[in-house]
């Protein structure tokens, strides 16, 4: 099947996929929220309102405000839009350095092979959350750039070791050796002939990266560590509003209720991602309840 057909047939099943199309009309509505909302709201999310301290949601903030005044319509938009960026950068970024390093031990072979695998050991047995909790606080002055930096760095060794292993399975196959033998060079056939033949993975896993970034992002900026005042992020909102959810619950539930839908729709495309990417699932057609069959290899 060519380029296109193959696009055009992940198209059609993503089509037929309904947990696609909840997750993808949810996350186009979120983003939309975030990078659309700051134009039509009157209220910046650094603007206090002295009028208003912890007022219910109404007229004239659509989702109340905070202790202080702030709109809390325009820092759940801000903050939202601080997650998704740091989601979409790290998982960028992770899945880049995963399939290069990856790719190139699975190709390679020998003590290329031993000394990245050596790494990714390395790193695996490091605990990532500790490391994040003692070097953000000393990466502040870079902002959070450095945030997504060091979560890339930390969450790209399981992906590596798979494309690792799916790289020398196909290192073998005959247009990899015919490339091979006409002089292509490693590099290229890694960039032409092998890492498009893993990209059903590595979008699938780039997409549920995205969901893992968003969660550890806000856990660290919960606990102080991730984004720093005056800017926010939807860990930053929940963190500060946890100890009054039930007293002034639109500080709390906003925040927490997007950060769910967000995971919740990544996961649904992520799935229909990869029952769409994948030629060898077919979906039932017959009875309700029959379990998905496999074509015969």
């Amino acid at each position: 099947m060519t380029g296109g057909g193959r696009v055009r047939a992940v198209l059609r099943r993503l089509g037929r996929h309904p947990g696609a199309l909840c997750g993808l009309a949810l996350l186009l509505g979120l983003f939309a929220l975030a990078f659309l909302g700051p134009y039509v709201c009157p209220w910046s999310h650094t603007d206090i309102d002295y009028t208003a301290l912890r007022r219910p949601p109404g007229t004239r903030h659509w989702m109340g405000t905070n202790r202080i005044g702030q709109d809390v319509f325009a820092q759940v938009v801000r903050g939202l839009q601080k997650s998704l960026l740091i989601g979409l950068l790290v998982a960028l970024f992770s899945t880049a350095l995963a399939a290069a390093v990856g790719a190139c031990a699975g190709y390679f072979g020998g003590w290329i092979d031993r000394a990245l695998m050596f790494l990714v050991d390395l790193m695996l047995v490091l605990p990532g959350f500790l490391m994040l909790v003692v070097l953000a606080p000393r990466l502040r002055a870079w902002g959070w750039l450095a945030l997504v930096v060091l979560l890339a760095l930390l969450n790209w060794m399981i992906t590596a070791r798979a494309v690792r292993g799916l790289t020398r399975s196909l290192r073998e196959r005959q247009f990899v050796v015919v490339a091979r033998l006409t002089g292509v060079t490693p590099l290229r056939i890694i960039w032409r002939h092998i890492l498009p033949h893993t990209a059903s993975f590595l979008i699938t896993d780039a997409t549920v990266a995205v969901a893992g970034a968003v969660i550890s992002e806000t856990s660290l900026s919960y606990f102080g560590f991730g984004v720093q005042p005056p800017d926010v992020s939807l860990g930053t909102l929940i963190s500060d509003s946890t100890d009054v959810a039930l007293v002034w619950p639109w500080m709390f539930f906003f925040p927490t209720g997007l950060l769910i839908t967000f995971v919740l729709a990544v996961n649904l495309v992520g799935n229909a991602l990869r029952d769409a990417l994948d030629p060898t699932t077919v979906r039932p057609s017959a009875a309700p309840g029959t379990a998905p069959a496999r074509m015969p290899g």
